[in-house]
């Protein structure tokens, strides 16, 4: 099972890490230009540019991909499906129009020009709209071609807006709404091994901003414990050894945001001995 991972730039630290929290360490490091082994030896990993993993799963090269969906929906692959959201590298696709200038609506640019990194996205959010604007490919400085006569617009990435901003665009619309997705090619979707990685970094996203609270209760006070916990489902009620039946032990799973207040609860309602760790996965 080969899984294709981006190879550099803003998705290659954060992907390494998840990989490496799921428990696929990959033995031979991540600088290797190619591939790394994993401690699994049925499992490798593929290193590629973010924008040549869908063509990567797609043909055959790597079963699994590890890339933005904006990646996989300019590639245009028929073949891949998505697996699991992996919730980072979050990013819109926006077209943009100089802040100053006559274009306020997608209908403006009827007859205009259109710069952009993504020509397939582009056409297919044009060809939504009605809309036919001339669309010019660049491949890099996409918020300069306004200010120099090559397009009245452009639909590029952005994350905060603050790129735009200092280029005095503003945005017409959202094209698209990205982030970085496990996918597979359709036909090894039934290999076992394939709901193995879905699951492992499926576990360590369930697990994230989620602590595990251990505490000792009395029996009488079980019930008014239990009331005050915002656990995952209902909390988890063991005997304590020697505890002769008078105490319990209660384990629960609770956001980290709940973490100070649930503390306080369940001292003032009898609890001794928390104790607050944190989940590396959690499977549901």
């Amino acid at each position: 099972m080969r899984i294709a991972v981006p190879n550099k730039g803003r998705l290659h630290e954060p992907t390494i890490d998840l990989l490496e929290r799921a428990g696929l360490h990959l033995e031979n490091g991540a600088d290797r230009k190619l591939y790394a082994d994993t401690v699994d030896p049925d499992v490798s990993v593929l290193f590629a540019r973010a924008a040549d993993i869908p063509e990567y799963v797609a043909d055959g090269a790597a079963d699994l991909g590890i890339t933005g969906y904006d990646q996989v929906r300019e590639a245009g692959v028929e073949t891949v499906a998505e697996l699991l959201d992996l919730e980072f590298g979050r990013c819109r696709l926006v077209l943009a129009a100089p802040e100053d200038g006559d274009i306020t609506g997608v209908a403006d640019l009827s007859g205009k020009t259109v710069a952009t990194e993504f020509p397939n996205i582009t056409r297919d959010f044009f060809a939504d709209t009605g809309v036919e604007p001339a669309i010019v490919e660049v491949s890099g400085a996409t918020e300069l071609t306004p200010h120099v006569e090559m397009a009245d617009a452009i639909v590029d990435i952005t994350s905060t807006g603050t790129t735009l901003k200092m280029n005095r665009l503003a945005v017409v619309e959202e094209v698209l709404s990205s982030s970085v997705r496990l996918f597979g090619r359709e036909d090894v979707l039934d290999d076992p091994k394939v709901d193995e990685v879905r699951t492992a970094l499926a576990s360590v996203k369930q697990a994230e901003g989620k602590r595990y609270l251990m505490m000792n209760v009395p029996q009488d006070r079980l019930e008014a414990v239990r009331d005050v916990i915002p656990g995952l489902g209902g909390p988890t009620v063991m005997d304590v050894a020697n505890g002769e039946g008078e105490k319990v032990a209660v384990h629960a799973v609770v956001d980290e945001r709940d973490v100070f207040e649930t503390i306080t609860d369940v001292k003032n309602a009898g609890a001794s001995g928390i104790l607050v760790t944190e989940i590396e996965r959690l499977v549901e």
